[in-house]
């Protein structure tokens, strides 16, 4: 019996590749980016702290950070972790657990910009995703203000091939 090559897109999700996300996939990866944004603060926190024990260790006590210092790092953390992942791959660590890929109107790599732009509007304004289950496109309000769409793609590629065909919507 002969086998022929493994494919990296799982026999069931091969109609799903190309195809525009839905919601509830959508809001998982987003969950975990939260997840991972909220590691990258403990982990800052905690270095900042284990270097303050470095350097008076007799008089050490953990610093409490203040809601406003802990909403602006989330801030610039969320924004700078989507605009890279967006920029360079396409793909949060959450969208590729979930096999997603943010692209433009021609289906490749958003432009350093909008990733910027749409990390932004996410961060700002993250009910925006909602928008997405209520209409038949299946895109967020960054999405249509941004001419961006978010797509099934479990192929790993190099960031600036195109996908096999448009994304819908």
């Amino acid at each position: 019996m002969t086998v022929g090559p493994v494919s990296p897109v799982p026999r069931e999700a091969r109609g799903y590749q190309g195809g525009v996300a839905g919601l509830v996939t959508r809001m998982v990866g987003a969950g975990i980016d939260i997840g991972v944004v909220c590691l990258v603060l403990l982990l800052g926190w905690l270095g900042l702290n284990g270097l303050k024990f470095m350097l008076d260790p007799r008089r050490f006590q953990f610093s409490s950070a203040s809601f406003l210092l802990t909403l602006t790092a989330a801030f610039v953390v969320t924004v700078v972790y989507l605009t890279a992942a967006w920029a360079t791959t396409g793909r949060t660590w959450g969208n590729h657990v979930m096999g997603l890929r943010v692209v433009d109107r021609k289906g490749r790599r958003v432009r350093p910009t909008v990733a910027l732009l749409r990390a932004l509007f996410c961060a700002l304004f993250p009910i925006g995703l909602l928008w997405c289950g209520a209409t038949p496109a299946r895109r967020s309000v960054q999405d249509i203000v941004l001419r961006t769409s978010v797509v099934y793609d479990w192929i790993p590629r190099r960031a600036l091939s195109p996908l096999p065909g448009p994304p819908t919507g």
